[in-house]
């Protein structure tokens, strides 16, 4: 009778335990609950702290819009020569400097002329083989006379027929005119001889009315003519600086939208401070590839006005006119918005900072400023999205 009475003294204690364990656990689900309610309270609290994002406004304005292109390229001269000595030699003396003002016709250096045998001896059998043919002629003209007034004899004895006579007086007639043409040939060949010689000069004149760009050469230098194997040494480059032009590049992209007559705004990079004036005269009609790209050549004349002083070779940049409104209703582009299906729109507000979509028709663009054909008033306001919203 002594066990049941022990097992019933442990039970109170195995309730106290579970009772402990319970009411720990409904304690820690408590605290969870308030940590947990006092978290999201901070959260809200902090959350309502942040400030509102204010967006800027912008309000279309009436102005020009202007689409241009660019093109780069150089300021050349358009009449430019080399010129050349006439004989190959030593330059003796050089009367021009870089940057002076010379007349056709001018003297621009002399050279010491370096005989030529080989021509001269090119001359001389020239001249020997024309004497040599007139020889052959005379001799062959001598015998056919012979042959003639032999034949004349016979004919006159009855030796010979009527049709042997005048065959002899034919071969006689050729011979003549053999001789005849001989003889003019050799006068002809000396004579050109004679002026080839005397034409020639050691002294070298400008050929054109401009300014003296490089002087290559110095007394003392050798120089070699030009000729058909040789295109022989610049002694001095002229060029007319009152007729100067660009020469440029446009993209493929870009060649379709322009033509000849257009003008053209001059960006001279040494000379920032002035734009020059020119007009499109050429259009390339084929493409080169450049750096992966298709370029074309164009060229334009450039209108100096009086005062104007331009170096030759100076890089410059040419704005080209594409297209042009006069005083329309633009806005800003980084206040347009693009949503599905290619739609433009903008949103207008309508109470402080609120706003609702509206779309709307643009036109010419400058990159900057874009024309608006419709869908809004020149006293709206518009919203100026962030980059964020651009992305969206």
């Amino acid at each position: 009778m002594s066990m049941p009475s022990a097992m019933t003294s442990e039970e109170p204690k195995r309730f106290n335990i579970a009772a402990l364990v319970k009411k720990i656990f409904i304690g820690l689900l408590i605290l969870g609950f308030v940590a947990g309610t006092v978290w999201l309270g901070y959260y809200f609290v902090r959350r309502s702290k942040t400030p509102t994002v204010i967006y800027k406004t912008e309000t279309p304005f009436i102005t020009d819009i202007v689409k241009k292109t660019v093109a780069t390229g150089a300021i050349i001269p358009r009449h430019e020569v080399q010129i050349k000595p006439q004989v190959s030699g030593v330059v003796e003396a050089v009367y021009v400097e870089p940057g002076q003002q010379v007349k056709a016709g001018q003297l621009i250096a002399k050279v010491r002329v370096v005989q030529n045998l080989a021509g001269k001896n090119s001359d001389l059998r020239t001249i020997n083989n024309a004497e040599n043919q007139l020889e052959t002629a005379r001799a062959n003209f001598e015998t056919a006379r012979i042959e003639k007034e032999r034949g004349e004899k016979l004919f006159a004895q009855k030796a010979i027929s009527q049709q042997e006579l005048m065959r002899l007086q034919l071969d006689y007639n050729i011979r003549k005119e053999a001789l005849a043409a001989a003889e003019r040939d050799l006068e002809i060949i000396r004579q050109n001889v004679l002026q080839n010689s005397g034409r020639i000069s050691n002294e070298i004149y400008s050929t054109l009315d401009g300014t003296v760009l490089d002087v290559p050469v110095k007394a003392g230098s050798s120089v070699i003519e030009r000729n058909n194997f040789n295109e022989g040494t610049t002694v001095a480059i002229v060029a007319d600086m009152n007729s100067l032009i660009f020469e440029g590049k446009i993209d493929e992209s870009e060649v379709g939208k322009i033509k000849v007559g257009m003008p053209l705004n001059l960006t001279i990079g040494a000379i920032p401070d002035k734009t020059f004036k020119a007009e499109l005269e050429y259009i390339a009609p084929k493409g080169k590839t450049e750096e992966g790209a298709v370029k074309f050549d164009i060229r334009a004349k450039v209108l100096l006005e009086p005062g104007d002083y331009i170096r030759a070779g100076y890089s410059a940049n040419a704005d080209i006119v594409l297209d042009t409104r006069r005083q329309v209703l633009a806005i800003k582009e980084s206040t347009l918005q693009f949503g599905k299906k290619d739609s433009i729109f903008v949103e207008v507000e309508k109470a402080n900072q609120q706003f609702e979509k509206r779309l709307v028709k643009t036109g010419l663009s400058d990159g900057i400023n874009i024309e608006i054909l419709s869908g809004i008033g020149k006293n709206d306001k518009l919203k100026v999205p962030d980059a964020k919203e651009k992305q969206k």
